[in-house]
């Protein structure tokens, strides 16, 4: 019987583990990868990954792109404000969480850093988010690119390292990064380069691309006992019917579906779950995946080492087990690899 209690996916990790900047080259991080049928690990560099997938195997990767989400500001007692762009909501209305000392009111502005802008608070939402008016005619994706910081998660040191975090610009996002809308890497794909990708390919393992849009609820702690009784976030997604395609003609012809990244995993099940079966469609998704789940399209998941009582280290524990994913983990400690978005891989098989 599974157990729910969210003291079972806890684990101690010492703060040396969290890697606080990306391995360079990419495809340099290291790869440990898990049978789940022969129940054991070994060890290799990412650039290798190829030794351990067939051809007619599917690689599907998340295309999503980060947009610089963090922005600064003043507000008009004079006291700092940070502002984190989630989603937007049409109208020139944004969802963004508001940083600052005080008590913010409705309609009251922030003056945006650099100068020369400034934006409205609406109200207050029930998740504790704020609606933000931006103003007419300003297209805020642009002026974010110009202005705005990469939302890296919290465990990231920069302070204030302005060589860093421009290095951030480019590496915390996938070579193939594509739509924008993402506030979150989809980190298993950054250790993938043009070049490796391309590799794979010459082997006979194809790719495909699906999309999500990753909300920052991604690296919220599960906070009830019952992980049941949590609320997951809702991101959105696309599956193109060309993909979709994909996936089926792979899996008709015995290849293996590889999810690469718990994002693009949400999408192949979101997809299936539909009533009329797994095909192709867009929208929210707040599909919440934990032990017992029975997988449905996906049958090798790449991803990275994730935080405790996170909902991704629930989703990996549904795909591998718990207690073999806990002991990999230890494993991965013993051996010195790097965790969380900046860290090393693993490949479940």
């Amino acid at each position: 019987m599974p157990d729910f209690n969210i003291a079972q996916y806890d684990y101690l990790l010492p703060p040396e583990r969290i890697a606080q900047r990306p391995a360079e080259p990419r495809d340099s991080s290291r790869l440990m990868v898990l049978s789940r049928k022969e129940g054991t690990t070994s060890h290799a560099i990412f650039r290798q990954i190829g030794e351990f997938l067939s051809p007619g195997d599917l690689l599907v990767l998340n295309d999503t792109r980060v947009f610089p989400a963090r922005t600064f500001g003043l507000r008009s007692t004079g006291g700092r404000a940070e502002l984190f762009f989630l989603r937007d909501r049409g109208e020139g209305q944004w969802e963004a969480m508001l940083r600052c000392h005080g008590k913010p009111k409705n309609g009251e502005y922030l003056e945006m850093e650099p100068g020369n802008w400034a934006v409205k608070l609406g109200r207050k939402l029930e998740n504790g988010h704020w609606v933000v008016i931006v103003p007419r005619g300003m297209k805020l994706m642009e002026k974010l690119r110009e202005a705005g910081h990469m939302p890296l998660p919290p465990y990231i040191h920069r302070d204030g390292d302005r060589a860093l975090e421009e290095q951030d610009r480019e590496r915390y996002q996938t070579v193939f990064a594509r739509e924008s809308g993402a506030v979150a890497a989809p980190t298993a794909g950054l250790h993938f380069t043009r070049e490796l990708l391309e590799s794979l390919q010459g082997k006979g393992i194809g790719t495909t691309f699906v999309t999500l849009h990753v909300g920052a609820g991604t690296f919220q702690p599960i906070k009830v006992d019952d992980i049941r009784a949590h609320k997951m976030h809702e991101e959105y997604y696309t599956l193109s019917p060309e993909s979709a395609e994909r996936i089926l003609t792979t899996r008709r012809a015995g290849g293996r579906i590889v999810a690469v990244g718990t994002t693009a995993c949400r999408v192949l099940e979101s997809a299936a779950a539909r009533p009329e079966g797994f095909g192709p469609g867009s929208g929210w998704t707040g599909i919440y995946i934990y032990p017992p789940y029975e997988f449905k399209m996906a049958n090798a998941l790449l991803t990275n080492f994730h935080l405790p009582r996170s909902t991704l280290l629930l989703l990996v524990s549904a795909f591998a087990g718990r207690e073999r994913i806990l002991a990999a983990y230890e494993e991965a400690k013993e051996h010195g690899y790097r965790f969380y978005s900046y860290g090393d891989a693993m490949l479940i098989l």
